[in-house]
């Protein structure tokens, strides 16, 4: 393979190992949130254990997600130099407001969050709670945006081979943040929602009397339907309009649109190939795509044939992707709403089939988080900066193969012992006695 082949693979190896844990730091950190509101307002010791309990899971997870994060950002400056050069006047302004605003927030506020329950005020505690909450979100946001101005770019002007800032709010808010922004995020909070739901339900098949493991239970799949729901719609259909609208090619890839047409279907389930490109096995709604991309059945959709050979996204992965990201989406709300009703009529702790599913469950949000983010990186493809700057262009050509190989062996060894020790200390944290202060019927 050339270098640019390896530093893809590089990128794309240590992008989505970090991007395990921003999900989870950002869903866990909300539910903490949650849980401490309603242990402090309420005085119920049982939601405050399971604060302290949570608060744990969230504190591996943020070290981890930290260390695997600088990562990326020294990647740009090695083997991606021509598009360092081209983007950083762009990207100089969300990266640093990353950095002062949201990541020193948040990470001031943990360790008050950590190390100060019983030694400030109930109201301080919870509100460090809630200041690490809104400063991963806002960490979330300055990246987003960063990202997105790859895919719809805006408020510049190309000079001298550079992309000058023009127009701040403009390329802050560009065409694809804020759905994207929403998407992402509701997507973080599904992933908190089912770690506390999946841990509380593995509790709760040890023990069926556990008012702590019930209360979280409660809580996280309260949380998981309602966020699992608003992550479809109107969330994501809200994205998937806008990538419609602003990257045409990008939406027939991940639809499996490969001709134009008015009255578009929309694929629930094909097996695709090419060259040619062609969808075998086909089950699709007629008129349904043109509907939710234009709001009108008859509205014409551009396919991919009207998209030169050279400019298309590669086909098969951004179609896998995205419709296994979505079949997983249909199958979180399925499980949250059959556990919320079992939850309703009292019979949850009676179904252990339903609290093994919950456990099981608990990967696959951050599974559909790399799925999706997958479809979106790879369906931009072949530019990496949208119409300005084609991927081919922009690794740094100083950088050969065998440096990469080099450091993507190092790497891989490095994150496999790294993701090794959090693997095996989350699962012992999860599982760890949460200190019942009494044990009575889940059914109160």
């Amino acid at each position: 393979m050339d270098a640019l082949m390896l530093a893809r693979i590089q990128f794309a190896f240590t992008i989505g190992f970090h991007f395990i844990f921003p999900p989870i730091s950002i869903g866990l950190a909300w539910m903490l949130v949650a849980a401490e509101w309603l242990g402090w307002k309420k005085s119920d010791p049982d939601y405050v254990r399971v604060g302290k309990f949570f608060g744990k899971l969230f504190a591996v997870n943020f070290a981890v997600g930290v260390a695997t994060g600088i990562v990326m950002e020294f990647q740009f400056g090695t083997n991606w130099a021509q598009y360092s050069k081209f983007v950083g006047d762009i990207f100089g302004a969300p990266l640093a407001a990353e950095g002062i605003f949201a990541f020193f927030l948040e990470s001031t506020f943990l360790g008050l969050y950590l190390y100060g329950r019983g030694r400030v005020s109930k109201g301080l505690h919870w509100f460090s709670a809630l200041m690490v909450a809104v400063g991963a979100t806002l960490s979330a946001f300055w990246i987003i945006v960063a990202n997105s101005w790859q895919q719809t770019p805006a408020g510049y002007v190309v000079r001298n081979g550079r992309a000058e800032l023009t127009d701040f709010w403009a390329a802050v808010f560009n065409p694809s943040t804020m759905p994207r922004y929403l998407h992402t995020v509701t997507a973080a909070l599904v992933c908190g929602a089912f770690v506390m739901s999946g841990v509380a339900a593995w509790h709760l098949l040890r023990d069926r009397k556990s008012i702590f493991a019930y209360k979280a239970l409660r809580l996280g799949v309260t949380s998981g339907l309602v966020f699992s729901i608003l992550e479809v719609m109107p969330f994501g259909h809200l994205h998937a309009q806008q990538v419609a609208r602003t990257q045409p090619e990008k939406f027939a890839a991940i639809e499996g649109l490969y001709t134009s047409q008015h009255h578009a279907p929309l694929v629930l389930f094909a097996i695709p190939f090419s060259p040619p490109p062609q969808l075998k096995a086909n089950i699709e709604v007629p008129g349904m795509l043109s509907w939710m991309a234009f709001g009108d059945m008859a509205a014409h959709v551009q396919g991919l044939d009207a998209v030169k050979q050279e400019d298309r996204p590669p086909l098969w992965i951004t179609f896998v992707s995205f419709h296994n990201m979505v079949a997983l989406g249909g199958w979180f709300i399925f499980l949250m709403s059959v556990a919320a009703w079992n939850i309703y009529t009292r019979k949850l702790t009676e179904r252990p089939l339903i609290l093994k599913a919950l456990v099981w469950s608990i990967p696959l949000p951050v599974v559909a988080c790399e799925l999706g983010w997958t479809a979106a990186e790879v369906g931009r493809q072949p530019w990496i900066v949208y119409k300005l700057l084609r991927t081919s262009q922009a690794h740094s050509a100083t950088v050969g193969a065998a440096e990469i190989w080099f450091s993507l062996l190092l790497f891989g060894a490095v994150y496999l012992l790294l993701g090794a020790l959090w693997l095996f200390l989350m699962i012992k944290k999860a599982k760890a006695d949460p200190g019942e202060l009494q044990a009575v019927s889940a059914h109160a």
